[in-house]
């Protein structure tokens, strides 16, 4: 697990490959064994590909147009329990979506959905008010080469009993 964690690395340049829809199930369901506060589980995942992606990626621009497949993670905020902590839910499964893809040989990007693209997101996805897009995660093969892989540990951001 260590070097999953150690080695995932970010990839914007994927391959046309397909994902297959075991891979993404087996992404979706590391996202929801996600730790979520009060066990929560305030999140809705939407996978697109296809024409939806295309449409998608022409209203959140900063998403890599190439991958075949991404997963939208949104904040249920109907399934809140403790109010303002779905934002960590969303974000534990996203990461685990990140370390489930590297595990399988597949390539992420976490990227942002804008506040301000959320309306129009909704509406193309048919999302309810009461959910927030969260995140998009391009999924696919990575067209990057090998990244050189170096530790990004830095002992001086490391404080012992106070700072």
């Amino acid at each position: 697990m260590l070097k999953t964690i150690n080695t995932r690395r970010s990839v914007r340049k994927f391959k046309p490959t397909p994902v297959s829809d075991k891979d993404i199930h087996d992404l979706l369901e590391a996202a929801m064994n996600a730790p979520s506060a009060v066990n929560e589980q305030a999140w809705q995942f939407v996978v697109m590909s296809g024409k939806v992606l295309d449409e998608f990626l022409t209203i959140n621009s900063n998403t890599p147009k190439s991958a075949p497949v991404a997963i939208l993670v949104c904040q249920d905020l109907t399934a809140e329990k403790a109010k303002g902590y779905s934002v960590q839910d969303c974000a534990a499964a996203t990461q685990n979506i990140l370390l489930a893809a590297h595990a399988k040989g597949l390539s992420t990007v976490w990227s942002t959905v804008f506040p301000n693209n959320a309306k129009a997101i909704r509406s193309l996805l048919n999302i309810p008010e009461s959910v927030q897009p969260f995140s998009c995660v391009p999924v696919g093969y990575s067209a990057e080469g090998e990244k050189n892989i170096t530790s990004r540990f830095d002992e001086r951001k490391v404080h012992h009993q106070s700072w």
